[in-house]
Formats: structure tokens, C-alpha cells, sequence
């Protein structure tokens, strides 16, 4: 924990030494312990530090106490986004979450809007996510729109350790120059098709709806109880690919698959097939293992909305947005890690921590 209050006195400080009272790193670190704490909104990470100033001496300076939520995200919003995911970075090291090249992780990739940040004026900030299979955000680039998500993908490709790890992203990073950027940085990729890639996408289903052909896949089936019904996955995937027109424009692809998933609930029965191009050799547990383990990003962008209220927040200043948005990913991270000593929802445990919140943060300064 030293290691992480001595860094945020070393975070970039642009502002006129002779008008400053708030030090940079203390800001960091009330934003990040008030966010744990249930509160989501400038106002009310003032609040928390009013509340709870004397213990929050024990490790900060605050060397003219408490500043306004203003004076708040006024310098939240001149910290570089570099500097958070540092922070960032450093509590991950501290959780333990970097296995570095020891398993092969799944790393999802996909984009999630801060509507929140967006008015007549602008457009809201568009921020594409790398996490993996534990729900650990490993970096994040932002846009200003969805469609620019494909010109961001390739950025933050290049800015992750993703080496002997399975890359997934669905279908608008379905692009050959992502792939080829995958593959330069030796890892593997499990990518969504839907129409935007000329007939690949109809190819493929073709393929799979030729029941002789679909009985020589390889083949994994799943069921469990999920959201108060029956959830079957299968899985089938092939590396009989030497047919396909278009093989030979993306980079090391070496089988497709296709999943459908199955839920019945209340009598009532829906379906959804997807389907796939992969990097990896001929192995249904790894490739059903890659493509439920895409959930994860998903499950990230949903907490963001319901525990931590991300869209509710109408936050104008786009880095202080963005880097509230990485704060946030971080407090997942370690609501994820902590146990308060009995099972409880994360949404519970920002509860918990709010009501006693020496007792919680104590603990969680000594995970």
C-alpha cells in the first residue's frame, strides 16, 4: 500500500504552484476511496470527505482539509488519463491479478458509451475496454462516438501485453487489420461475424446449416439454471476451412464455430445463434471456453450502470469523465477481491463500506 500513496505524489501537477492548496494524489485518493464507499457524484465524494476526514489523515495530507466538489472535478479533470491507469495498474499488481504468461486469458474487448457525458453540445465519450476473464479492466482508450471504435481497438491493441493470451471482440472489430495486430503480437483471436465482413458471414452460417457437415464438428454442450429458466449452450467448430473464399485475408485463421444458446423460461423457449473465425487450432473446450468468457466485458460495462450509476452521472469535462470512468473499473477490481466477511452483491459491499467505512477501508488497504 506504501508503494501506491508514494506514487500519487509523483502524478503530474501542470498548475501554478503559487495558487495551489489541493495536492493531486490526495484528490486521487478521496475520488477512489469515496467511490468504493457508495458515492458516485462529485457532491457526494465531498460529502464523504467531510465525513470522514480525520480517518482519511491517517493517509492523505490534506494539508487545507476537504476541497469542494468543484475544486474536485476541476482537478480531476487535469490529471492525465496515463496517470489513473497507473494507479490503476499498481493495485492490480497488489490483487494479484497480472498472471502474466502462466495461463492463456481470455481478454475481451468492447466499448461502452458514458451517455451521461453527452448533451446538445458534444457527443458522449465512447470508452472501448480490455478486461479478462476475472473481470479485471487491463486498459481502455476513449472516442468520441461508437463508430470510432474501430480506429480505437487497434490503439489499445497496441498498448496491452496480450502475448499467448485469446483476444475476443465482437463483430464491428471484426476487421483484417485488428487481426493482423493480434497475430504481430503473437496472440490468439476468437472474433464475432455478423454482415460487415462481405459474404464471410453468410459463408460460415452456410456452412454450419449443412447438417452432414455439422455432424462431423466437434461439439460441447452446457446447461444451467440462469435468470429464473433453463440455459443450454452448444458449441460446434471445425478446422475444415480450405473452402472458404476469403481464408487467406485474415492472418492466422485456422477454424470457425458457431454457438446457440437456448433458454427456456415459463414455457416459453428463445434461441440465439452466433457465429465465429478463430485463430485457434481444433479444441471446442478452449473456443466455448473463449466465447463464454466474453461475457465478461459485458458484465463490466453492466456494473458500471447498475453499481455504480455511470449513465446518471452528467459529468460535461470529458477527461474528468474518462478518468472517473477508470476509477470506477478499479473500485470493481476490488470489490471483486474483498470479502467483508459474509457474501454479499458488490452493490452490497459499496453499501457496507459506506456504513462503516473505517472498518472496510482498513481491511481493504491491507489486501
Amino acid at each position: 500500500m506504501e508503494k501506491i500513496l508514494d506514487y500519487l505524489k509523483t502524478v503530474s501537477d501542470n498548475r501554478k504552484e503559487k495558487k495551489v492548496r489541493h495536492n493531486i494524489g490526495d484528490i486521487i485518493a478521496l475520488v477512489f476511496f469515496a467511490t468504493l464507499a457508495f458515492a458516485d457524484e462529485w457532491v457526494s465524494i465531498e460529502v464523504f470527505g467531510n465525513e470522514h476526514e480525520e480517518f482519511l489523515r491517517r493517509y492523505l495530507e490534506l494539508p487545507y482539509g476537504i476541497p469542494s466538489h468543484d475544486t474536485i472535478q476541476r482537478i480531476f479533470a487535469m490529471v492525465p488519463p496515463e496517470e489513473m491507469q497507473h494507479f490503476r495498474a499498481l493495485w492490480d499488481e497488489m490483487l494479484g491479478s497480472d498472471e502474466g504468461d502462466k495461463i492463456k486469458k481470455i481478454l475481451s474487448i468492447d466499448g461502452k458509451t458514458q451517455r451521461g457525458n453527452g448533451n446538445k453540445n458534444q457527443k458522449a465519450n465512447h470508452i472501448v475496454s480490455a478486461v479478462d476473464e476475472y473481470g479485471f479492466c487491463l486498459g481502455e482508450k476513449r472516442v468520441n462516438e461508437k463508430s470510432n471504435e474501430i480506429t480505437a481497438i487497434p490503439e489499445l491493441l497496441k498498448a496491452l501485453n496480450v502475448k499467448g493470451h485469446i483476444v475476443t471482440i465482437d463483430a464491428m472489430g471484426t476487421q483484417t487489420e485488428i487481426v493482423n495486430i493480434i497475430r504481430k503480437k503473437r496472440a490468439e483471436y476468437v472474433l464475432a461475424l455478423k454482415g460487415n465482413q462481405g459474404t464471410l458471414h453468410e459463408d460460415v452460417k452456410l456452412y454450419f446449416d449443412d447438417a452432414g457437415l455439422l455432424s462431423k464438428c466437434a461439439y460441447k454442450r452446457t446447461a444451467e439454471k440462469a435468470r429464473g429458466g433453463i440455459e443450454v449452450r452448444e458449441y460446434w467448430q471445425t478446422d475444415d476451412i480450405v473452402w472458404l473464399s476469403q481464408k487467406n485475408s485474415w492472418t492466422g485463421l485456422n477454424s470457425i464455430a458457431m454457438t446457440r444458446n437456448t433458454i427456456t423460461k415459463d414455457g416459453k423457449v428463445t434461441t440465439d445463434t452466433r457465429y465465429f473465425i478463430s485463430s485457434l487450432p481444433l479444441d471446442i473446450d478452449e473456443i466455448a471456453r473463449a466465447i463464454r468468457g466474453h461475457w465478461m466485458v459485458e458484465s463490466l460495462h453492466w456494473h458500471l450502470d447498475v453499481t455504480f450509476r455511470e449513465d446518471d452521472n452528467h459529468t460535461a469535462d470529458k477527461q474528468a469523465a474518462f478518468n472517473l470512468n477508470i476509477i470506477k473499473k478499479l473500485a470493481l477490481s476490488v470489490l471483486k477481491s474483498y470479502d467483508p466477511g459474509k457474501k454479499m452483491s458488490l452493490r452490497m459491499k459499496r453499501f457496507a463500506i459506506c456504513t462503516n467505512t473505517e472498518k472496510h477501508l482498513q481491511r481493504i488497504l491491507q489486501l
